[in-house]
């Protein structure tokens, strides 16, 4: 398990079902084929996982497949070829596993397989090198979880707005595109107000993340959940949202089922309350020990596919 300062991938999505089961994450099928249990990712026109399904199911290989991209819009947008189609459900049809990192997606698999499972993405709340949280007393603000203005299901723009005429300070990471650098100005924060940041490594993402007292967002992509997870090995809770993660962990903060107004007003007490916070962070982490820590997750797996644990 790799320290949070490691410069490599962090044990995190994807790469967390291989961390949690102290397995690999391969780019070739040479190493992979060497493992009895295999999960093999699914992206762009699925030629490469065709063949790659192929060869490690040749070595013996039980094979386990899932979306690397797996936002409901991602999904759409990689399966609207017909011939891509065509090739999910061959490989689905085919795959000792369907593993969906969200449970939008499970009806899509059942569609084309019987053997489909919803499992969460892992985050090692469990691992103590991995608790990134500060004292109380050294967290304020509101970090703005999303930085897409061009991905219209993010609403990137609707959660900055949302919080421009609070007096709590914001932080946002930009990409520093022309059009983002022109919408952050549109806005008219105070200069004082909002700090805007250019992408980091992730260990400097985390260390500015931990400073605040909670992470704001309103994408709707319905995601596995990354920025919530984030959050989480910060002690810190999402607001806002409809990811996998957050859905498991602070299922009373996400969007479904309210309004951006109250998430907003929920955010503001949230903010102000001490006893009221303290609360949402406890329960907020004993979910996540239940359903998305290490240990929960590679229990679940090794259900799922026995011996997936090696040693």
């Amino acid at each position: 398990m790799p320290e949070p300062g490691f410069n490599g991938h962090p044990p995190l999505n994807y790469h967390a079902y291989a961390a949690c089961t102290h397995g690999g994450f391969y780019r070739t099928t040479t190493l992979a084929g060497q493992h009895r249990n295999v999960l093999l990712l699914l992206r762009g026109n699925l030629k490469a996982a065709r063949s790659a399904f192929a060869t490690l199911k040749a070595h013996g290989c039980v094979v386990a497949i899932s979306f690397k991209e797996s936002g409901t819009h991602q999904i759409a947008a990689q399966l609207q070829d017909t011939r891509v189609f065509d090739a999910f459900c061959e490989i689905a049809a085919n795959a000792d596993l369907c593993l969906s990192s969200t449970p939008d997606l499970v009806p899509l698999y059942r569609s084309v397989s019987r053997k489909v499972a919803y499992l969460p993405t892992p985050y090692p709340i469990d691992e103590p090198n991995w608790n990134l949280s500060l004292p109380l007393e050294k967290r304020a603000g509101i970090f703005i979880g999303t930085r897409e203005f061009d991905v219209p299901s993010r609403n990137h723009l609707l959660a900055l707005a949302g919080v421009r005429k609070t007096s709590h300070p914001v932080t946002v990471v930009d990409k520093g595109s022309l059009g983002s650098k022109k919408l952050l100005a549109a806005l008219r924060f105070p200069a004082d107000q909002l700090t805007v940041l250019p992408s980091m490594s992730y260990f400097e993402y985390t260390q500015v993340l931990r400073r605040h007292r909670l992470v704001l967002q309103f994408d709707q992509s319905r995601v596995p959940g990354q920025v919530a997870g984030d959050a989480l090995l910060c002690g810190i809770p999402t607001i806002g949202g409809n990811g996998a993660i957050e859905r498991e962990i602070v299922p009373e903060l996400v969007s479904d089922g309210q309004s951006f107004d109250a998430l907003l007003e929920r955010m503001l007490r949230l903010l102000t309350m001490d006893s009221e916070y303290n609360q949402a962070v406890e329960s907020m982490l004993n979910r996540a020990r239940e359903r998305i820590s290490f240990s929960s997750v590679r229990a679940e797996l090794n259900k799922l596919l026995p011996g997936v644990v090696e040693t």
